[in-house]
């Protein structure tokens, strides 16, 4: 059965919750903090699934994480459950190895809307904000690891970024407009990022969670650690160590709190430019 409550204690939360914007924004936050973006099912001869029971499973019971389709579709189903207004919107993700976009229904996010004020969640993106981001606004939004915009081109919204380590300069993460979508319309692309040599998902095991301070990141056979400055003269680092595979397995249970039930095969290979949309 899946349980609310249950879920709420997966990422750390307690107390009252009632569908505020101060609610959401700690369960945005706790969320990113305890759930790894990864992709390990496929990388261990596993199939990615969506209907929502097998999701809990494997999320809250299991304590594992996934990848956009998985997370946010149940992170959808929790706030809706705790009274909040959601709408399932579709992003193409510009790839940061090819440069281009990929094709319709790349990536599943959320809008809430809250005391008809409108705010965007992604708990299931890798690298991307850590509140949600208000769509009232084209103005910069600084958060704790980076600064972040909507930038509106006609029906188009670009959520933009500058780099979690020093950036200065603005980068495009993805394109979408604000349609409503349903479950079922992102099934063929979930097949594809499990089958495509131009989906990340397919070419790069991957696991990655947020940090207070950072980011920890299992690519392949690398670990990546990504450090904030402080206000204390300390500059923002970027750290990559080589791993085996026995210690892959034991950063995945101390790090992530994932013990993966069949052998991963670590994958690191080039992402293919997708066909152009």
């Amino acid at each position: 059965m899946m349980d609310v409550q249950r879920y709420l204690a997966r990422i750390g939360c307690s107390g009252p919750c009632p569908p505020t914007l101060e609610t959401l924004r700690y369960l945005h936050l706790n969320h990113l903090l305890t759930v790894p973006f990864e992709n390990l099912t496929i990388h261990t001869r596993g199939r990615v699934r969506l209907e929502l029971p097998l999701l809990y499973e494997k999320i809250v019971v299991n304590h594992r994480g996934g990848f956009c389709f998985e997370i946010n579709g149940l992170f959808s189903w929790l706030l809706s459950q705790m009274g909040y207004d959601v709408t399932l919107l579709s992003a193409q993700i510009r790839s940061r190895f090819t440069g281009a976009y990929g094709p319709p229904f790349d990536h599943l996010f959320l809008m809430v809307k809250v005391d008809e004020h409108r705010w965007l969640c992604d708990v299931g993106f890798g690298s991307g904000f850590q509140l949600p981001l208000s769509l009232e606004t084209d103005s910069p939004q600084i958060q704790s690891h980076g600064v972040y915009r909507l930038r509106s081109e006609g029906n188009l919204i670009f959520m933009e970024s500058k780099s979690e380590i020093g950036g200065e300069c603005w980068t495009e993460q993805y394109k979408f407009t604000l349609e409503p979508r349903d479950r079922a319309d992102f099934r063929a692309m979930c097949d594809y990022h499990q089958s495509s040599v131009s989906s990340l998902m397919f070419c790069k095991s991957l696991c990655s969670l947020l940090l207070p301070t950072g980011r920890i990141t299992i690519m392949g056979r690398r670990l990546i650690i990504s450090s904030l400055g402080s206000g204390d003269g300390e500059h923002a680092s970027r750290t990559i160590t080589d791993l085996s595979d026995e210690e892959i397995t034991e950063l995945l249970r101390e790090k992530f709190g994932i013990v993966l039930q069949a052998p991963l095969i670590p994958k690191d290979n080039v992402v293919l430019p997708p066909i152009k949309y």
